[in-house]
């Protein structure tokens, strides 16, 4: 697949101004400040193919934020090239504009004072959409969200839910060809966000449309993306899908099974190809996946209850936030790494 959205090397930094202690420490700022430089984003290259849905993850201050606002065209990139639909999104921002749609966090590009449908009918015109597009793309965007029931109303007045369903129609009204989404389902109720993934999973798949979905819900990361991208300390560290990520950095399952003859220190002759003994205490042993092509949790089950005297097995798949937690920490930054502030 080609590559809509290409980030090759980019980095962001920021120049600020050090502030000093104390009531003495604000005068000598103000009288011979100290400026510093703050790298928020250092070294990044990734892509994103059409009809890709990719979530963008990492720990708070990471750099997911700048590197959104970069890929959008609101930042300039100190270093490196960003590609968007074949154009610079910060060079060429207004048909930028009419490439992409972001939904960012609790922002709304609505007019409060106004009914969604009134806001709908201005960025129709913002954005030059024909009348007969506008009416087709609207009913569509009422079939999945449930949008009629509550579009005349003022969008102050409208929940968090309605609000964001909304938002959500407003950014894919000029049908972009991609879609930047930060933390979209933030404060949802359960049955709202399953009705929002059910949007973004039909955009992707149905709409060929690329979205990058930065997120803290890992939930939201296991129903929805294909591929991980996991920024921290402004550096990309893992790029790669989700069965892979749970691969390398955790046990993708593992199976717990209380042996009917089982003598502490005993080893169970285990002869399943890719499964091994990850513990054993006593008559309980924890059994995990091995090698680069193992066996499925239901498949490694039936070898199990085959070849061993079992009185008891049960599966459980690690929890994702573990295994994210877990890349984090592995895949920290490396020694001397820019992150932090140098004066200048």
């Amino acid at each position: 697949m080609s590559a809509i959205v290409t980030a090759t090397r980019i980095g962001k930094t920021f120049r600020t101004t050090a502030r000093r202690p104390g009531t003495a420490g604000a005068l000598r700022s103000l009288i011979n400040p100290q400026r510093v430089n703050k790298v928020a984003v250092h070294d990044v290259s990734f892509s994103v193919a059409a009809g890709e849905l990719v979530a963008l993850l990492g720990p708070n201050g990471a750099g997911k934020s700048t590197t959104i606002k970069m890929l959008s065209g609101i930042l300039r990139p100190t270093s490196g090239e960003i590609s968007v639909n074949g154009r610079s999104p910060h060079r060429d921002r207004q048909r930028n504009a009419h490439d992409i749609g972001a939904v960012f966090g609790q922002r709304s590009q609505l007019w409060w004072d106004l009914p969604a449908r009134e806001s709908f009918s201005i960025l129709r015109d913002i954005y030059g959409v024909t009348d007969s597009d506008f009416r087709r793309r609207l009913k569509e965007f009422d079939t999945l969200l449930e949008l009629s029931e509550f579009w005349d109303t003022q969008v102050r007045h409208l929940s968090l839910g309605q609000r964001v369903r909304c938002d959500l129609a407003a950014s894919l009204l000029h049908d972009p060809v991609v879609l930047y989404l930060d933390e979209p389902t933030i404060g949802m109720d359960v049955v709202v966000k399953e009705q929002v993934r059910g949007f973004l999973r039909h955009q992707a798949e149905q709409r060929g449309r690329s979205i990058v979905l930065t997120t803290h819900d890992m939930t939201e990361v296991a129903r929805l993306a294909e591929r991980v991208l996991l920024i921290n300390h402004g550096r990309l560290v893992v790029d790669g899908s989700l069965a892979g990520i749970r691969r390398r950095f955790g046990e993708a399952w593992q199976l717990h099974a209380t042996l009917a003859d089982g003598t502490p220190g005993q080893r169970p002759a285990v002869r399943i190809p890719g499964v091994r003994v990850v513990r054993q205490d006593g008559p309980r042993v924890i059994l995990g996946p091995e090698g680069q092509d193992p066996p499925t949790a239901h498949v490694a089950l039936r070898h199990v209850v085959r070849s061993l005297d079992v009185v008891d097995v049960s599966i459980q798949e690690n929890d994702l936030e573990d295994v994210i937690r877990a890349a984090y920490l592995e895949e920290g930054p490396a020694a001397g790494h820019p992150g932090g502030s140098g004066e200048r």
